[in-house]
């Protein structure tokens, strides 16, 4: 079978954000296995409109979307909820999401981004995707990660594993059936 297309999402798109840290790690563990092909999608690359009127940006970020068949949103909590880049980024497409599987990774604070997870399983759920399970929940984050990008934390390297079985489950049900969305 053709390796699932897996997109890795940043989304922040804040000055000094370490979201793209993040998603390294992620690229790094997902791009491990052969039934996986990594593609980054770092919002900051694109200038997503403000509104839902088409632009060039806007097209080249459906076609990114639509190529995908899998998602890493990885996300930090910002004032108790998502970043307003990520969920412009949602709403910026739909049918190109839709029946996709889609897994979280968050940070921030002593709660490791839980708040923004939970607010994106609702978002997502009414964008047709299916959110897996597991997800991984980074505390504290400016201390997890050493020079090189490897963190310290074994629990959060088990729950990405766990999310990314349960990717692939989805991405391969997926292929296997038609989605009717």
């Amino acid at each position: 079978m053709q390796p699932i297309q897996l997109a890795i999402v940043v989304g922040s798109v804040r000055a000094g954000r370490v979201g793209p840290t993040v998603a390294a790690w992620v690229r790094r563990i997902a791009a491990e296995r052969s039934t996986v092909e990594v593609v980054d999608v770092d919002l900051a690359d694109f200038e997503l409109p403000n509104s839902l009127v088409p632009c060039e940006n806007s097209e080249r970020f459906t076609r990114t979307i639509g190529a995908a068949d899998a998602f890493v949103l990885v996300t930090p909590e910002y004032n108790h909820g998502v970043p307003g880049a990520l969920k412009t980024a949602l709403d910026t497409v739909k049918y190109e999401w839709r029946g996709k599987p889609v897994g979280f990774v968050s940070y921030g604070g002593l709660g490791g981004g839980i708040r923004a997870t939970e607010q994106l399983r609702q978002i997502t759920a009414e964008l047709h995707m299916v959110s897996v399970r597991d997800a991984v929940s980074l505390h504290r984050i400016r201390k997890r990660f050493d020079s090189e990008g490897g963190i310290d934390d074994p629990a959060a390297v088990d729950a990405l594993g766990r999310l990314l079985d349960q990717i692939e489950w989805w991405a391969g049900a997926r292929r296997r059936t038609d989605y009717p969305g």
